[in-house]
């Protein structure tokens, strides 16, 4: 197997991961803070995990820039998810 091919191979393995796991599990979390709820240990670590992939995998996706605005719209979700957990957070410590 040559370089391309490996390459596609593990971006489309990494996307069928965000399709089918990650975006799945990222939009229940996003509902729960939009409810007001607050992040469980599971959510963090969930949280904390996809956010050490995305640091080893920034390389890789710049190599591809037709992936931006996919991964544009990720790390949007994903600081509207924070900014809201942080939201949650700030007011349940004033109660």
């Amino acid at each position: 197997m040559n370089d391309s091919n490996h390459d596609t191979g593990v971006i489309v393995a990494l996307l069928d991961r965000m399709r089918t796991q990650r975006l799945p599990r990222a939009l229940d979390i996003k509902s729960k803070v939009d409810r007001g709820e607050r992040l469980d240990s599971f959510d963090i670590q969930f949280l904390q995990d996809v956010f050490e992939d995305s640091k080893a995998l920034q390389p890789k996706w710049e190599q591809h820039p037709e992936l931006n605005e996919i991964i544009g719209t990720l790390i949007h979700l994903y600081h509207e998810i924070t900014a809201k957990a942080l939201e949650n957070e700030e007011r349940a410590a004033l109660a």
